[in-house]
């Protein structure tokens, strides 16, 4: 599996893009969805990088920058790499890239409910702790935030 930071103008990648931002407005209450859409992946603080094994996308996922941490956004495995360790190399991946660029700690805000229990599996298997609100998010019933130490 290559890991490797993506343009955003290969064709699969933005489909893959496409069909998580639609997953997570349609599985998200109203006002609860912070997806990252196509232009807001496109911000000079966000990176976007994409698993890959030959020719076939497997999965993607992007750091944002902030002044004192780092954010998982768009973390997203393609439906038929599902349970090939994808998730897992992309999140690795990216929280390496937080430790290079110096950051104490790497964030993220997820949903809640079956769509997004395979995510919140994953990140607790790597050690993410439920934290306090940060950036814009506020957690509640819907909406989770969560913090690694690095």
């Amino acid at each position: 599996m290559e890991i490797r930071r993506t343009d955003l103008n290969e064709p699969e990648v933005v489909a893959l893009i496409e069909l998580h931002t639609r997953e997570m407005f349609e599985g998200s209450p109203l006002g609860t969805n912070h997806a990252l859409d196509l232009s807001g992946l496109r911000s000079p603080d966000v990176e976007v990088f994409a698993a890959r094994d030959g020719k076939r996308l497997l999965s993607i996922g992007a750091l944002r920058r902030h002044d004192n941490f780092a954010e998982i956004k768009s973390m997203r495995a393609h439906p038929e790499a599902r349970g090939t360790g994808a998730g897992k190399a992309i999140l690795t991946a990216l929280i390496e890239r937080a430790r290079e660029l110096g950051y104490p700690s790497i964030k993220l805000e997820t949903g809640s409910g079956g769509l997004f229990e395979p995510a919140t599996r994953l990140y607790r298997s790597f050690g993410f702790k439920p934290c306090d609100a940060f950036a814009d998010y506020v957690p509640g019933d819907f909406n989770k935030l969560y913090s690694l130490r690095l």
